[in-house]
């Protein structure tokens, strides 16, 4: 790996803390290990992410439905799942370094990443990736219960309540966004491993012989969904899991990777996961999760197609991919700096807009703030800043990647009330009469693509 991509997320990673982005969690303690903190606009980038993921699965469609289940959930569910006896790593550790490895990340298990042929290993051993704590007010084994590990057993568990209180038939889907906790044992690469994130699932229940068909169908439209928010699509690729890869009950699975700086990653898994939930959950709970079809009279238990991503690694994804360093020249002065920019869908930005009165004084101030109400009433998410030349003010929002921001001068309050929108990826300027400013911004909006 080049010295010139390690530094590039190490670049990141310091634009995340600086700007607010991303904080070391409990850092005032000496933080704790993979777990992170959101600052005021890495919270508006992953509400922003989860906003567009939940717009293309649920409100742009009538096939799919939304839920949120509880964090804790019946113990019996993860046992019927296979979490408590399956949910494993193998897991090694190194008698000279005291390091501790996952089995499978190891490139040969005679070559210990720390100490090379040195390397003395342990024997592999199971570790379950399950929190496990106690409810209620006695600790002991009747009380266990675990954080889970996916949001996808809450939706099978409802199945049945979906199906009835939405009159709902297959093909449909079920979507969930929330928490999920894994103890893994090799978390890292900023916040795209960690122990504690935040997932977004949804279940696609099927009829049996049209499984292949939405497999196909949900591996195209969740690759496309990427790009459709600027993504680089040269940077994306669908890498179909080997037989030796999948679980036991599924019949095909494809993740949609890209090429982060340390290399090809999973940013999403799109499995067939057949009947094996329902039919586990049938079998623990004793209820029956089959569906009838009233067309055919005939009863069955839907399979299912699961795309599953991850909110932290998708808000990584999209921090990373709209990185950029651009050298900038004047033209009168002849002289060069570097402009760092987040190139992001303007759907995406933690902000949509940034006000600028020229100066704090002439009215300038109080038209800007009229503006900004003007701007949120119509769904946008605004900043405010009067302070320091309009050149630092320019630079200040691309690099936390605000597409656009509105200069509020002499004119705009002594004459025609116009105004000077700057466009962040082509850095040209334009004159807005008031009236036009909010459709325009909204087009702007619709028509964006990456340069």
């Amino acid at each position: 790996m080049s010295e010139r991509i390690e530094s590039l997320m190490d670049r990141v990673v310091s634009l995340c803390k600086r700007r607010g982005f991303v904080f070391q969690s409990s850092e005032i303690y000496g933080g704790i290990n993979s777990c992170y903190d959101y600052g005021p606009l890495g919270a508006e980038l992953k509400r922003n992410v989860k906003e567009a993921w939940w717009r293309a699965m649920v409100v742009e469609r009538d096939d799919i439905v939304g839920l949120d289940s509880a964090i804790i959930q019946h113990p019996e569910v993860w046992r019927s799942s296979g979490h408590v006896a399956g949910f494993a790593d193998l897991l090694v550790d190194c008698k000279v370094c005291k390091g501790r490895f996952r089995w499978d990340h190891l490139p040969d298990p005679k070559q210990c990443p720390t100490c090379g042929p040195k390397g003395d290993l342990t024997e592999p051993r199971a570790f379950n990736l399950m929190f496990e704590t106690h409810a209620g007010p006695v600790k002991d084994s009747a009380s266990v219960v675990y954080l889970r590990p996916e949001t996808a057993q809450g939706i099978f568990t409802n199945f049945l309540n979906v199906v009835n209180s939405a009159r709902m038939a297959p093909p449909f889907g079920v979507a969930q966004i929330g928490k999920s906790f894994r103890n893994e044992i090799t978390p890292g690469n900023f916040v795209f491993r960690t122990r504690e994130f935040e997932q977004m699932e949804m279940e696609f229940f099927v009829p049996p012989a049209d499984d292949g068909t939405w497999y196909e169908y949900w591996r195209k439209e969740r690759f496309a969904w990427y790009s459709r928010y600027g993504v680089r699509p040269e940077k994306l690729r669908l890498r179909e899991h080997a037989q030796d890869e999948l679980a036991h009950y599924s019949k095909g699975c494809t993740d949609v990777e890209y090429e982060y700086p340390f290399g090809w990653g999973e940013l999403e898994g799109i499995a067939m996961r057949g009947s094996f939930d329902l039919n586990a959950h049938a079998k623990g709970s004793g209820k029956d999760l089959s569906f009838f079809d009233e067309a055919t009279k005939s009863r069955y238990v839907p399979h299912v197609i699961e795309p599953a991503a991850g909110c932290d690694r998708t808000a990584m994804t999209f921090l990373v991919d709209a990185y950029d360093e651009e050298t900038i020249t004047d033209e009168e002065s002849g002289k060069s700096e570097t402009r760092t920019v987040l190139h992001f869908h303007p759907r995406i930005a933690p902000i949509t807009v940034a006000l600028f009165p020229l100066v704090k004084k002439a009215g300038m101030p109080e038209r800007a703030r009229e503006l900004q109400r003007t701007l949120m009433d119509a769904g946008m998410r605004t900043y405010y800043d009067e302070k320091g030349a309009i050149g630092r003010r320019y630079r200040r929002q691309d690099e936390v990647g605000t597409p656009w921001c509105i200069t509020i001068d002499g004119p705009t309050v002594e004459g025609d009330g116009s105004v000077t929108v700057r466009d962040r990826d082509s850095m040209k300027q334009v004159r807005v009469a008031p009236q036009e400013l909010v459709p325009m911004l909204l087009q702007r909006m619709r028509d964006w693509k990456r340069a």
